[in-house]
């Protein structure tokens, strides 16, 4: 299967493609510019949604839905809002459609044109601060830790599965808070969370750090990040945690009454990740044999394949296999028992390395006499024989150490593609020759920034946290600058 692959050093985009088409993760749909997110793709994402669940629940907040819909007021009330997402969205005009009288098929009703056109929900702040000026009266009110799961559109023209199409999946957290310091605070609490669950998870290193001014979100004061680095060199940004200041407060007039008895404005932030993680992932782990899956991640941890000629073997087989798999979901291990007699073990070994299960174990008459079983783990294709007593215990390590070594190939990765340019040449040399990280000094101004990515398609990835100050000159227009910035190619 794996041949269908091709090579990552001959075509690394057309890598990513077959390998989301053959792995079964999603395929383009009949929509242009929207997927079809596959059984497979979606068990994936709901293993990412199971575990960042759970770390927002630890952290106070609480799920909520709002509408699809945005009236385009709403949009008008934040103008730096707008301005960011206007050339993206998708506008309903019209609530019904007719029968052409002219035999043309079904037409858009005129006479059915909405009073006020609605906005296909691109972001939700607007509908949301809407919404929390009924919700929040008194200090009591406050904080408001809200989360939503939920489908957005950006209307796209140029898109790549999961990592740029026009409709997503993602989760968007929306909080309100009595002062700045608390806003803050719930920010950076929130792009640790996402740090977290993408080290300890999906065994993706990230850089934490804050967004330039250019490449902040729309309406926000201060936009903090997660970056990584995918195995082409190219920067892929995570997560985001935005801090909006009292920008959307102050749009939709959501005040509340202080201890002190004054009306006061609320402190608001929004956080969010998108099915977007499934294309990092993917990206940052994956070989030109299919899928490699962090077991923390995995949908299917071990998968056990029979080896039988005949069906008295498979019957054997069967009954001596059902006690195993027992033992290791006794350990909380997702366990596949594939004894499909339509396809011979051959064919399972390859789809499921293609499928990146971190574990595989084949049993053969001979295995049972013996009291072993053959184990192959995926991330680095080695095979070992292992005997069955104590098998539950030895794969539940082996699970930890394949997590552990899927982490840090992707952190070695990192290190040895991040550089540090002095020098314009330089700076260029290395985006074209070796692409990564690049930590470059930066004189601080927007028209600066503007004119190194229009020159060189690399953006100020971010300004990383507890940055230290240097004394240096900015890589562009040689004035001073106090500090080195990420700079890389991003998807």
């Amino acid at each position: 299967m794996s041949e269908q692959l091709t090579p990552r050093s001959e075509n690394y985009s057309q890598w990513y493609q077959d390998l989301v088409i053959k792995a079964d993760l999603a395929e383009n749909s009949a929509v242009r510019g929207c997927m079809v997110i596959k059984p497979y793709g979606y068990a994936i994402w709901e293993r990412m949604q199971q575990h960042l669940d759970k770390m927002f629940k630890d952290t106070g907040h609480v799920n909520a839905y709002f509408p699809l819909f945005i009236p385009k007021s709403f949009f008008s009330k934040e103008a730096s809002h707008v301005e960011g997402f206007a050339k993206e969205c998708a506008v309903v005009t019209h609530y019904r459609l007719k029968n052409d009288p002219n035999g043309g098929g079904i037409v858009v009703d005129e006479d059915a044109k909405l009073e006020e056109e609605l906005i296909v929900r691109p972001t939700s702040e607007t509908i949301i601060w809407n919404t929390y000026r009924g919700w929040i009266q008194s200090y009591r009110d406050l904080p408001l830790l809200i989360n939503q799961w939920a489908n957005v559109v950006r209307w796209e023209m140029r898109t790549r599965l999961f990592l740029r199409t026009a409709e997503f999946l993602w989760q968007e957290g929306h909080t309100a808070h009595a002062t700045a310091e608390e806003a803050m605070e719930e920010t950076r609490r929130m792009l640790d969370v996402y740090a977290t669950f993408a080290e300890e998870v999906l065994a993706l290193p990230v850089i934490k750090g804050s967004k330039s001014a250019n490449e902040r979100f729309a309406g926000a004061l201060d936009t903090m990040c997660i970056e990584a680095l995918m195995q082409d060199g190219k920067a892929l940004q995570a997560g985001t945690s935005h801090f909006l200041g009292q920008n959307f407060a102050k749009a939709f007039d959501v005040k509340f009454t202080s201890k002190e008895g004054k009306q006061e404005y609320v402190w608001a932030t929004s956080w969010g990740v998108s099915t977007r993680l499934m294309g990092a992932l993917i990206m940052s782990h994956s070989d030109d044999n299919g899928l490699v899956l962090p077991p923390r991640l995995a949908p299917i941890q071990v998968v056990i394949v029979p080896i039988y000629k005949n069906f008295d073997q498979l019957d054997q087989l069967n009954a001596f296999i059902a006690p195993v798999k027992k033992s290791l979901e006794a350990k909380g291990i997702t366990v596949k028992y594939d004894n499909r007699d339509t396809h011979k073990p051959g064919w399972k070994f390859a789809e499921y390395e293609l499928k990146g299960v971190p574990v595989r174990i084949a049993i053969g008459p001979r295995d049972m006499e013996n009291g072993t079983v053959e184990v192959a783990r995926r991330d680095t294709r080695e095979k070992s024989v292992y005997q069955i007593t104590d098998l539950d215990l030895k794969v539940e390590h082996l699970l930890n150490q394949i997590q552990d070594n899927i982490y840090k190939k992707a952190l070695d990765f990192r290190e040895e593609n991040t550089y540090r340019a002095d020098s314009w040449e330089e700076f260029n040399k290395i985006l074209d020759e070796k692409g990564g990280f690049i930590y470059a000094h930066w004189d601080g101004t927007s028209e600066t920034e503007q004119k190194i990515k229009e020159m060189t398609k690399a953006t100020i990835r971010c300004i990383p946290l507890h940055n230290k100050q240097e004394q240096g000159k900015c890589i562009l227009t040689g004035n001073p600058s106090t500090q080195r910035v990420i700079f890389a190619r991003a998807y």
